[in-house]
């Protein structure tokens, strides 16, 4: 058994036994620079709640909530260390966290052509959204602003996951092969969003 199949089946072993506690903490995880994938959380989370164990809603804010919490972790590390420190924690340990000076570099870029937004389209974005919060608060972004937007981000995409489980039910695992092809359709999804506020904020410019 795999590295991440063993994280996954503890993952779904917690849910089983703590409900939304268990979507918390895994979300948190997750959302704090630890390799702990909400495409297995959220869909299982999603499935129980199509049986009745829990509430889609529910399950979609707990998720919501963890995402946001473990990113202030994230955004505390950014606040209390270098730049240059985090870089070099990241070329010797971030093959462990699955997160590369690359990616930050990348989630960096990001933050400086969109500013604060970035916060909330990042959540939807693959390999960004686990990294973002490190250069939030390397560039002290606005906690409140943060906060905000993070939430918000993670509360559309956690119940994204959760809908397709709870729509598969049982069949959860199924949409396994299918993530890379989701998260195709999330970037199209973000990157309209910012054309969309890109447009808007010229116009009230004019």
């Amino acid at each position: 058994m795999g590295i991440l199949e063993t994280v996954g089946h503890w993952v779904i072993s917690l849910i089983s036994a703590t409900g939304y506690f268990g979507v918390f903490i895994a979300m948190a995880i997750e959302s704090c620079l630890i390799p702990l994938p909400s495409e297995v959380t959220m869909p299982f989370a999603g499935a129980l709640a199509a049986s009745g164990e829990l509430n889609l809603i529910l399950v979609s804010l707990a998720g919501a909530f963890g995402n946001l919490v473990g990113s202030w972790g994230a955004y505390y590390i950014g606040v209390k260390f270098p730049e240059s420190a985090i870089i070099k924690f990241l070329e010797k340990w971030g093959k462990f966290l699955l997160i590369s000076p690359h990616e930050y570099e990348k989630a960096k870029s990001w933050l400086s052509k969109y500013g604060s937004l970035v916060s909330f389209f990042s959540r939807l974005l693959p390999g960004i959204r686990t990294v973002i919060s490190l250069p939030c608060g390397v560039a002290r972004i606005n906690f409140t602003k943060f906060s905000i937007l993070t939430f918000l981000g993670s509360l559309l995409w956690s119940f994204i996951l959760a809908f397709i489980g709870f729509k598969l039910g049982e069949n959860w695992e199924s949409i396994k092969q299918y993530f890379h092809k989701l998260d195709l359709f999330i970037i199209l999804a973000g990157l309209t969003a910012v054309g969309l506020y890109i447009y808007m904020h010229l116009r009230r410019k004019k």
